[in-house]
């Protein structure tokens, strides 16, 4: 008999079987003139009732530029009011979102509009130094000589319309303006009647993965996909209409278009963005000035926000809750976040993308040592196991194994990419995560690193996190990076990049007997760099691999990455 855990089915959710423009308007209805957003920096606040209204408007113009259901729409712009209209105005009618990366250079965006089948695409024009219609000219310069509405380019042969929504309006493109001022030209009884026919099942949003390595890859998902993630997701930490969630997060990732928005469209909680990107004095003001009650952020969000220099002058006593997720949460810090920052009710995630993305999450009533400890159990509705990644073969509690999840957050695959969707997710329906974990007797589970990050030593297979792990006990450690670099005698060898906390400092011989006191001697780092800043993704993610090839270069290992191994 299988030892994956099976939770009981819950009572069905409210939002099962709707899709989510009918969420949208039954919160409208519920609380009409209860805050849906405030958008701290232009400093716009609208009701649920106000966006409801709004997001017909979006959508009536949208139907007057020929998008009917299954149409792709791109959105490539920072955290903007008009990107949370778009959002569910294009949820309304059936035309499938797709999330682009405001990182992303010309040929990232190249290979996106063109994976996608983008028919149409809505930007701002600049965000500090990128400026995105000169990105969107230099990967398809032949757009350049189209007017509105006879956009005419061979690299993007789909491509019918394109919105600016903010600052300098594109000889090719719409003002945000020019594309309301079409909604006059659709009765409201066209969304409603476009809108009674959508299925719940149907694709909804694209989002691609972060990339970081290769080409990212487009998970399609569902309304049933992220209405039901949201609602576990918001129960988990006991949301409701009278809390205010700031996002910093960012709303082309999933952690901020479903664990955000979504979430609180489907329990009435006001949404609150700090800034269009993610600033720590920023999210520090807005918590204190709108009295958030629930924070989000990846890892180092958290960090940045508790080593702000300003931190200790913030009220933050109305905070209660939240998520901590996208990468691995360091113990030592999620204590910091419930004791420092006052949010004793915060939850921790575990999913991805392709999940929708939630798979795993602790809830507010857990005790303190699980909800730093562990990575929660799994959503009803949701099943989990720990197998063998050899083998495939099902594991028991305690031991290490790829992390594997199924149930109604699955993707419906990736976009245009049948091959990765089918080594993605097997014939059983299980959803092979990449992620190392394992389940301890109470069925909850750890996330123990990536089967691509593990370190092969001299035939010792050593995984960074429980390295890591212990140098965040070290008092001096802020954040610390594990990876394997190569090594001519034992294949791999060990390498910390470590960040110091504000105003201390440790030495290697410390460190190193420090690592000694619990850790076996070929899990000691052989190399350590002390550094201010690792590299990133957008959304926080640490990206180890450019870490990897960096060391390299500095340590003058070229001769031992080029050896060649069977």
């Amino acid at each position: 008999m299988s030892t994956a855990q099976l939770p009981v089915a819950p009572p069905t959710p409210w939002v099962d079987g709707l899709t989510i423009g009918q969420v949208l308007r039954e919160t409208a209805r519920q609380y009409p003139d209860a805050d849906a957003f405030v958008f701290c920096g232009p400093d716009v606040r609208v009701s649920w009732s106000e966006l409801d209204r709004e997001v017909d408007l979006v959508a009536r113009a949208l139907l007057a530029l020929g998008f009917v259901p299954g149409d792709h729409f791109g959105v490539w712009a920072t955290n903007v009011p008009e990107w949370v209209l778009l959002q569910f105005a294009t949820a309304r009618i059936g035309v499938v979102l797709v999330n682009i990366n405001p990182s992303y250079r010309a040929g990232e965006l190249k290979f996106v509009l063109q994976q996608a089948d983008v028919r149409g695409l809505a930007l701002i024009d600049h965000y500090k130094t990128t400026h995105f219609q000169e990105t969107l000219l230099e990967a398809a310069p032949d757009l350049a000589p189209s007017t509105p509405g006879h956009l005419h380019s061979q690299t993007f042969p789909r491509l019918r319309w394109i919105v600016e929504m903010r600052g300098r309006q594109p000889s090719f493109g719409l003002s945000w303006n020019d594309l309301m001022s079409g909604a006059v030209s659709v009765p409201q009884a066209c969304v409603d009647e476009v809108a009674e026919r959508l299925d719940p099942n149907r694709a909804i949003n694209i989002q691609f993965t972060s990339g970081t390595t290769g080409h990212p890859k487009g998970a399609t998902l569902s309304h049933r996909n992220v209405l039901l993630n949201a609602f576990y997701a918001g129960q988990s930490q006991r949301l409701g209409p009278d809390d205010r969630v700031c996002l910093p997060v960012p709303l082309y990732h999933c952690f901020g278009c479903v664990l955000g928005t979504m979430c609180c469209i489907v329990h009435g909680s006001a949404m609150i963005f700090p800034s269009e990107c993610f600033h720590a004095g920023e999210t520090l003001a807005a918590i204190e000035a709108q009295r958030c009650t629930a924070i989000y952020g990846v890892p180092t969000m958290f960090i940045a926000q508790l080593e702000n220099p300003v931190f200790s002058k913030h009220d933050l006593s109305s905070l209660r809750t939240g998520i901590m997720a996208g990468s691995p949460c360091p113990i030592e810090l999620m204590r910091r976040v419930t004791q420092d920052m006052g949010a004793s009710e915060i939850t921790i995630g575990y999913g991805q993308t392709e999940a929708s993305p939630l798979i795993t999450q602790t809830r507010t009533d857990d005790p303190i040592e699980l909800r730093v400890g562990t990575v929660g159990r799994t959503l009803p509705g949701f099943e989990a196991k720990i197998v063998d990644p050899d083998t495939g073969a099902e594991l028991g509690d305690g031991q290490q194994g790829e992390f594997c999840g199924r149930g109604h957050g699955v993707m419906i695959g990736y976009y245009h990419q049948p091959d990765k969707t089918a080594a993605a997710i097997d014939r059983d329906g299980w959803l092979h995560t990449g992620d190392l974990g394992m389940r301890q007797p109470n069925g909850y589970y750890r996330i123990t690193g990536r089967l691509n990050d593990m370190i092969i030593r001299g035939g010792e297979n050593i995984y960074p996190r429980e390295i890591e792990e212990r140098l965040y006990e070290h008092p001096a450690v802020e954040d610390v990076q594990i990876v394997g670099v190569p090594d001519h005698r034992f294949g791999e060898e060990i390498l910390a990049w470590i960040k110091f906390k504000r105003d201390q400092q440790a030495t290697e011989t410390e460190l190193r007997d420090f690592c000694r006191l619990s850790l076996a001697h070929f899990k000691v780092p052989r190399y350590w760099k002390f550094v201010d800043a690792f590299p990133t993704t957008v959304t926080g993610k640490i990206q180890k691999f450019k870490i990897r090839e960096q060391a390299i270069e500095e340590l003058g290992l070229q001769d031992e990455a080029n050896i060649e191994t069977a």
